[in-house]
This record gives C-alpha cells, sequence and structure tokens, in this order.
C-alpha cells in the first residue's frame, strides 16, 4: 500500500505539473492547476510525516466531501464502495433481504420487513435482535452497521440468529436474498364508493409506471376522484416527474424547463404521451418535506389549475442534478441547473451562489419573491416551495410523546402486545379500550424516559435572562412558586395526552400485524390532509371556484 501510495504522489505533481504549463494563460484553469499542485504536495507530506499511518482514500474522500459540502447539500461524490447504494437510490432495488435494521447500543433490532421481501416470507417479525449473521457475532464488528453482510447475490442464503421477545432459546433462521424492490407507490385503494387514493413515496425508475397501474385499477374500481399524496417524498428522478405530470396533463403541454451554466443542456420537456385524464377532480397532498420531483408533480397541477393542493409548503428544492461518471468507477451527482415550472417560477428556496460571512446559507426574501400566474389567472409566487391552495397545520407532538418515541417505548410495548395477541382486527377497525391504555400506562412505570414542556422551557429561559440582568433576586420567591406548579407529573400527562399517545399506540402495534400498508389505512380517519381532501370532495363548487382567478 505504502509503495503504491508513494508512486501516486510522484504521478499527481507531474500532472499538476502539465496542467501548470498547459493552462498558464486562462487565470481559472491556472488557479486550479495551482491548486491541485498545492493539495498534491500537501498529501505527500502528510503521508511522510504524519504521526500515525493515514488511510488514503478516507481522507481523501473526506476532503471531497467537504469541497461539495460548501457548495449544496446535492452534489455528492460516489466512491468505488458506495455504488451499490447510488444504484440503490436511482433504481430503488438491490439484492437482500427486505428489512429496516436499527442498530444502537450494541443491539440490531428489526423496525420494519417490507412486504413480499424475503425478510417476511422467512418469517422474520418486527423486534427480532439479530445476534449473528453467517455465525459471525455482531459484537465482534468493528463497525456498527451490519446490512453490508445482509445484502449479497440474488438466491444466495443468509443464516440469521435471532432473538424473539417470548422466546428463551435463540432461533436459527435461513432467509434467501433476491431482489428487493422498493415500491413508489406503498399503498393505493379505495377511501370510499367515489375517492381514489394513491401514495406516492419516491420518483425511481418505475414510479410513473406503479402510479398508472393504481390510477387505472382505481378508475375500474369506480373512482371518479382521487387524491395523490406527495408527503414524506425527497424526489428522485425527472423524468419520472415529467411522466407522472403527463398522466393528468394533455400532451403536448410544457411540463418543467431547465437552465444552467451549460447553455447547451438547457431544455424545455413537455407531455409527450395522451394524458389517462384530463377532467378527474385531483388533490394533491404536501408538506415541508416534499422536494424535488415531488414539487415539479405538485407545481404543474397548479399551474395548469388541474387539480386543489392541500397541505403545507413544500421544502423549495429547484435544482437539478446530473450524475456523471469519473475514474476507477467512481461517480459524482452535481447540481447542474435550476427547473423552472409552466407558470415560469423557480421554486428554489435557499440561495447557495451567496452565503453568508459564518458560510451559512439563507432563504430568498419574501421582498425577492416574484409574482407569477397559472393558467387561469391565479397568482403564484417563486422562490420558496410551492404554497398549497389550502393550508393546513403541520402536526406538532406533545414533548412526552416525543419522548416516548425516542425511547422506543412504543416500539417495545407493540412487540410484547404482537406476542400475547396473536391476531387483532383489520387495521381501519382496530383500537386500543381504556382498560388496554392503562396496562400500557402501567407497564411504563419503570422505564426511563423523560421530558421538558414549553411552558418549562419558557421558564428556565426567564431564569437565565434574570440572573444575566442580575435582577434574580426580586424574582426568585415566584419562580420557585411557578417551578412547582407548573413541574410536569407523567402520571397526569399520560391522562392530559391521552388521545394522542394511545392513536399513536395503535399505530404501532398496527404495524407489527400489517406493515405499511396497515398503518396506511388506520390513518384515514385522522389525518388531517386528508379529512380536508374528503370535505373539499363533497363541497365541488368550492373546489372549482379555489381554481378561478380571484375577480
Amino acid at each position: 500500500m505504502k509503495k503504491y501510495v508513494r508512486s501516486l504522489w510522484l504521478a499527481i505533481p507531474v500532472v499538476a505539473g502539465l496542467l501548470f504549463v498547459s493552462f498558464k494563460q486562462d487565470d481559472r484553469l491556472f488557479e486550479i492547476a495551482r491548486n491541485l499542485d498545492i493539495y498534491a504536495t500537501l498529501f505527500k507530506e502528510l503521508n511522510a510525516y504524519y504521526v500515525d499511518d493515514i488511510n488514503p482514500n478516507r481522507l481523501i474522500k473526506s476532503s471531497i466531501d467537504g469541497m461539495l459540502r460548501s457548495l449544496d447539500p446535492y452534489t455528492v461524490y460516489y466512491a468505488e464502495d458506495d455504488i451499490e447504494d447510488y444504484m440503490t437510490m436511482t433504481t430503488g432495488k438491490y439484492n437482500g433481504i427486505g428489512a429496516l435494521v436499527n442498530s444502537a447500543e450494541g443491539t440490531h433490532t428489526i423496525m420494519m420487513v417490507y412486504e413480499d421481501t424475503p425478510a417476511q416470507k422467512a418469517g422474520l417479525q418486527l423486534g427480532d435482535q439479530i445476534i449473528k449473521i453467517d455465525g459471525v457475532d455482531l459484537t465482534t464488528l468493528r463497525e456498527n452497521d451490519p446490512g453490508r453482510l445482509l445484502k449479497g447475490q440474488t438466491n444466495s442464503s443468509v443464516k440469521l440468529t435471532v432473538k424473539r421477545y417470548g422466546i428463551q432459546k435463540p432461533l436459527e433462521i435461513i432467509v434467501n436474498r433476491d431482489v428487493v424492490k422498493m415500491t413508489n407507490v406503498p399503498y393505493y385503494g379505495m377511501i370510499n364508493d367515489e375517492v381514489g387514493y394513491i401514495d406516492l413515496k419516491d420518483f425511481t425508475a418505475t414510479a410513473s409506471r406503479e402510479v398508472r397501474n393504481a390510477f387505472q385499477e382505481l378508475k375500474g374500481k369506480g373512482m371518479k376522484k382521487v387524491v395523490l399524496d406527495l408527503r414524506e417524498n425527497p424526489g428522485g428522478l425527472l423524468n419520472m416527474a415529467i411522466e407522472i405530470s403527463n398522466i393528468f396533463i394533455p400532451k403536448g403541454e410544457e411540463i418543467v424547463s431547465t437552465k444552467g451554466k451549460v447553455t447547451e443542456w438547457n431544455k424545455a420537456y413537455s407531455a409527450y404521451n395522451p394524458a389517462l385524464d384530463t377532467e378527474i377532480p385531483i388533490v394533491v397532498l404536501t408538506n415541508n418535506r416534499s422536494a424535488s420531483a415531488a414539487e415539479i408533480v405538485s407545481g404543474v397541477i397548479q399551474d395548469y389549475d388541474r387539480g386543489v393542493l392541500i397541505g403545507q409548503q413544500t421544502y423549495g428544492k429547484g435544482l437539478v442534478q446530473t450524475t456523471r461518471d469519473l475514474s476507477y468507477n467512481t461517480k459524482m451527482k452535481i447540481t447542474t441547473a435550476k427547473y423552472y415550472i409552466p407558470s415560469g417560477r423557480c421554486i428554489q428556496a435557499i440561495d447557495y451562489s451567496h452565503r453568508n460571512e459564518d458560510g451559512s446559507v439563507g432563504k430568498v426574501p419574501d421582498s425577492l419573491m416574484t409574482e407569477f400566474k397559472t393558467q387561469n389567472g391565479r397568482t403564484v409566487y417563486d422562490g420558496g416551495g410551492i404554497r398549497p391552495d389550502i393550508i393546513t397545520e403541520k402536526e406538532n407532538h406533545s414533548p412526552l410523546a416525543t419522548s416516548l418515541a425516542r425511547k422506543r417505548l412504543f416500539f417495545d410495548y407493540a412487540v410484547k402486545y404482537h406476542f400475547e395477541h396473536p391476531t387483532i382486527k383489520p387495521a381501519r377497525e382496530f383500537h386500543l379500550s381504556d382498560s388496554e391504555y392503562q396496562d400500557y400506562v402501567k407497564w411504563l412505570k419503570d422505564k426511563d424516559y423523560d421530558y421538558t414542556t414549553q411552558v418549562e422551557k419558557d421558564l428556565y429561559a426567564l431564569e437565565a435572562s434574570a440572573k444575566k440582568e442580575k435582577s434574580i433576586d426580586v424574582i426568585q420567591d415566584q419562580l420557585k412558586a411557578l417551578k412547582s406548579k407548573l413541574s410536569h407529573s407523567k402520571d397526569n400527562d399520560l391522562q392530559l395526552y391521552k388521545a394522542e399517545i394511545k392513536g399513536l399506540l395503535e399505530e404501532e402495534i398496527i404495524k407489527h400485524y400489517y406493515l405499511e400498508r396497515g398503518v396506511k389505512e388506520a390513518s384515514f380517519g385522522t389525518d388531517v390532509e386528508m379529512k380536508a381532501a374528503l370535505n373539499l370532495f363533497t363541497d365541488m363548487n368550492r373546489y372549482r371556484d379555489i381554481l378561478q382567478a380571484k375577480k
């Protein structure tokens, strides 16, 4: 290894020197060549004289990551070892078992088993703790992530030794690896006799086909109105956003255009297939984690007044990435352009080109946002994501619920409940009784969790300010009395927030029986955005009024 590294250091200065000669007439290229030469000599000195042996691959990757991070979060380098992760991200496929494993404090727990995967077929359950993989004791692993051991060639097998709740002796389970396809549409179905629902969670290479198939199947079941859920969707492939928009937008209409420094790459993309349906009423659900391709689809629906958006303002990622192949089987995903939706607006919210002195970046201020018009003449704005037509409040959990979730006290109780109850009612019908909720409260008695309420935080801030301003003595007695009155009681709070805690616990329990599909079905009765969509669909005059420009 050291001989190879020494050869590398001999080669890099020569290449940098050639660059120096070739490009010294051009200021920018001269600066690149000069700094490459400095970097090469710096690394040579590090390798020769640093007190400990260094890992060239790891150190160089860290320096590349740091450089790219100073540009934007989306320009990313993929080393050869990371190419499999890159392929998973773009295709949604990998060779493995199809389970989500959480590694923390020396334990490796299965948190989710995906439907129709090797893990489900082999009988793995949520809550199973993996002790060994092919006889390798996981406590001996230097890396805390067993994921690489679970992945492998299709049709190869892996033997897992797992500890299961309620069973004293560890189980040995053979899982036959296969191609695991992470579906873009994890759920679709009829909400009632008229309204269909499609949950789109990603934009990998099969997203358009999955949405089209779901849409056509639901129309065959009598769907007359549709809810397209883009919440928590981080985006993905640009062509998938174009094709999915084309399901509802007629052939020939512009979907998106891109503009960047390389002008020959600038392009306008139009719908190139006949639309599946240009009339069906649509509600699109968004939140602040709907980004990129999800914002193209929701923005196109809004710009053509094709449907009503409900939820919270989207993330605001109006940047396009292109993947470039590098040497030695490495890749770089690089931001090459901004995208513009049909009204002409770019919804990019953060200005990475103008950083503050401390290196931080800020959002585009309201004063610099420009007004645009939809096809019907409605006013929309650029520079801050997509603003829904009907805005709902973001759901905020209580500090108690947040603490219970963080400490995995919903999940662990669900494991226990699943062991003690072999079956439960269908997801849409399942509810815990009051006595069952009290059993959970008793189970929590000896569990380690704590939290600080917002009022307590405000009180601590007041006390800190009083100390800083030297007025603490004046209000010390009042502060002490307030602290005594406001000090939270876990028992009281478990009753005060009973509806919230009970609902979250039911959701977790349902997941252990019916996986992701069950959780989605169970949420329909409490989902704020879904309720708003269904209410709107019962008042089609209001639906049509929203899509018209105000006179």
